[in-house]
């Protein structure tokens, strides 16, 4: 049984009941279930960077073509081809133009897993789901505990033990050690884009990988930043080369704008209540030392 993802406007979708034995015609049949887009006018491609599959044979196997157990199959409606323009001239009114492709926010819950959801939905090709938290917490979980000498109180600020009952709680924030653990997992540079200080950092950038995911920070919530073209059926790139850094210019200028905006929060000086002895703190830093030493850990914003 192979695990698809269908992906095209109307969202991803998983694809069941396909094996590679499976001729092209049923596979044609689902995405059309699934999309709505005919059988005769769609354009499916598959890899990185996406290719095209040429699908004519509808009585050809899925084991002819470079298709593989967990890939997403990206979807489009392909376009019919113009006709031709007449001899005369004739004035059809203003030509529609092609718009460029944008960098955009997709806004998740703050929910204190915002990090984990971001990650998950970029890495995904745009999949959202809010139940990925609890793995992805397990995950960091055991790479931290299995490595108790690069993973120490030094490094974590409390005991590799108690860290990793913390991490696996569902109303704690992961940082900076979380986003480093999962470019390492899933094999991708991550760039989070500070819209405070208006600075990319990149996690895994010396480590050779072939892809680039990008989340936009601003001090205490994160979201994943993705690609469209305005008026297109094309779905969102959430994925993008290493080399393309043109996105990166991108993702600068929105978190440029988001400061303009003062879309962000100053965490070295925004106002928190410790909500289990009702203490008044400052910032991150005293939050950080009043956890030290009470083991209080749920703060709320004043």
């Amino acid at each position: 049984m192979l695990r698809l993802r269908c992906k095209a406007r109307n969202g991803t979708h998983l694809m069941q009941g396909l094996t590679l034995q499976s001729c092209v015609q049923e596979l044609k049949d689902k995405v059309e279930q699934l999309t709505g887009i005919p059988c005769d006018v769609q354009k499916i491609m598959v890899g990185y960077p996406p290719s095209s599959l040429d699908l004519h044979n509808v009585n050809a196997h899925l084991n002819d073509y470079p298709i593989k157990s967990g890939d997403t199959l990206i979807v489009e409606e392909e376009r019919t081809k113009p006709r031709p323009q007449p001899a005369v001239s004739v004035s059809r009114g203003p030509r529609r133009l092609e718009l460029a492709p944008v960098l955009t926010r997709r806004v998740v819950p703050a929910d204190n897993s915002c990090l984990f959801t971001s990650v998950f939905y970029v890495v995904e090709g745009g999949v959202y789901s809010p139940l990925c938290a609890p793995e992805m917490r397990a995950l960091i979980a055991q790479v931290v505990s299995s490595d108790p000498v690069s993973y120490s109180q030094a490094l974590l600020g409390r005991s590799n033990e108690d860290y990793c009952a913390w991490i696996r709680r569902d109303d704690t924030w992961g940082g900076a050690i979380e986003v480093s653990i999962l470019s390492q997992f899933y094999a991708c540079e991550i760039c989070v884009v500070d819209t405070q200080s208006v600075r990319v950092d990149r996690f895994g950038e010396d480590a050779g990988h072939a892809r680039r995911v990008l989340l936009i920070y601003d001090g205490i919530h994160y979201d994943p930043l993705q690609r469209e073209t305005p008026g297109s059926d094309a779905p969102p790139q959430t994925v993008f080369s290493v080399a393309d850094d043109a996105v990166l210019a991108q993702a600068l200028e929105l978190a440029a704008e988001a400061r303009r905006r003062r879309q962000f929060t100053d965490v070295n000086r925004f106002a928190l209540r410790c909500m289990v002895c009702q203490t008044g703190l400052v910032g991150q830093t005293e939050a950080r030392e009043h956890a030290k030493e009470t083991g209080h850990t749920n703060f709320g914003e004043v």
